[in-house]
């Protein structure tokens, strides 16, 4: 075993304050609450106004999006900032109410996004490959069922330690609670963990095909229409696959690192052998808190991929004081066009 030395005792000891410091607790919060809002009314706005167009459909699973998130800053950070006003300590009992609670929200807004950022993927992908099944299988309706089955299906995994599958346990430096893993972990636990990053990493890769296939699509379409002389492909189906792009690639960033340590921690398991206990506390203090971020880059990817924004860049880069003429304008005229046309036959 090799000697630590003085400079990795006092890394050490900078981790450890910063891992009891409230300070970033508080403002990750404040950050992802601010943020959620000014995406709620952008997103509120736009459904009103593009309620009988096709893109309604994917305005009300980003309203869902935006909403989780919401909720999951507002109700975690809430308990997190309450232990940490009563004082941290690495010798709190558990399970008690408020760790099962705090864990099973954790799990809870931890699968929500990953689980609509998929099925707002697949929605795309259905409406760009297929557009006439997607018109008589998709409506408003089925999507508002399709957002509640979401929501339960991931309340239905959060409470699985009711039933003594899994245990939420504090976590280091013991104000956030999360699924027991390598310390004192049982056959449940890593049944439970396994679940949740299998469920995680499926979502992110159903969302990368999705993704991929809906892209390759519209570049084709495009490329087809461009060597026939017709109009663009539609604005809005480039618009929000973009987005789903930017929501797919920040979950991956900020999702993966703490669902393949849970692949690691029952790979640990399965052959008895516990990592030491230091560098794990501070991987999963990392993995969450990267996570976390996840939760407050969402309505920011929104926000700033939207057509009004990326014109305005066009304007900034190009120097151009309009955008007659340019790929901008056919984008929204061909966007019209195709919308106008789908509400006339709806209706």
């Amino acid at each position: 075993m090799a000697v630590m030395g003085p400079k990795d005792n006092q890394t050490k000891s900078e981790d450890a304050t910063s891992a009891m410091n409230p300070t970033a607790a508080g403002l990750s919060m404040t950050l992802g609450v601010l943020s959620n809002i000014i995406a709620l009314f952008i997103l509120s706005k736009a459904y009103a106004r593009l309620r009988r167009r096709s893109k309604a459909t994917f305005l009300l699973f980003a309203s869902s999006l935006v909403a989780t998130d919401f909720a999951g800053h507002i109700i975690p950070g809430a308990l997190v900032l309450h232990l940490y006003s009563n004082g941290v300590s690495q010798e709190r009992k558990d399970p008690d109410p408020c760790c099962l609670f705090l864990g099973g929200s954790m799990v809870f807004f931890g699968l929500c996004p990953l689980f609509l950022g998929c099925a707002m993927a697949a929605e795309r992908c259905l409406g760009v490959t297929r557009p006439l099944l997607h018109a008589r299988l998709v409506s408003t309706t089925r999507t508002k069922m399709a957002v509640v089955t979401i929501w339960l299906v991931a309340l239905v995994v959060a409470l699985l330690p009711i039933s003594n599958l899994g245990e939420y346990t504090y976590q280091y430096p013991g104000t956030w609670c999360f699924i027991r893993v390598l310390r004192k972990s049982k056959a449940t636990d890593v049944v439970f963990v396994l679940l949740f990053s299998v469920l995680g990493l499926t979502s992110l890769a159903m969302s990368l095909v999705c993704n991929t296939i809906s892209g390759i699509t519209l570049v084709l379409a495009r490329l087809r229409r461009r060597k026939c002389h017709r109009r663009s492909a539609k604005s809005h189906d480039i618009e929000m696959v973009v987005q789903l792009v930017g929501i797919m690639v920040t979950s991956c960033i900020c999702w993966c690192p703490l669902l393949i340590f849970g692949l690691m921690s029952v790979r640990h398991s399965y052959s008895s052998s516990v990592p030491e206990q230091d560098p794990y506390r501070f991987l999963m203090v990392m993995g969450v808190r990267l996570a976390s971020y996840n939760q407050i880059l969402d309505p920011w990817v929104y926000i700033l991929l939207r057509r009004a924004v990326l014109r305005k860049i066009y304007r900034l880069t190009t120097g151009r004081t309009h955008i007659r003429g340019s790929t901008f304008r056919r984008w929204e005229i061909s966007s019209f066009q195709n919308s106008e046309k789908n509400t006339v036959k709806r209706i």
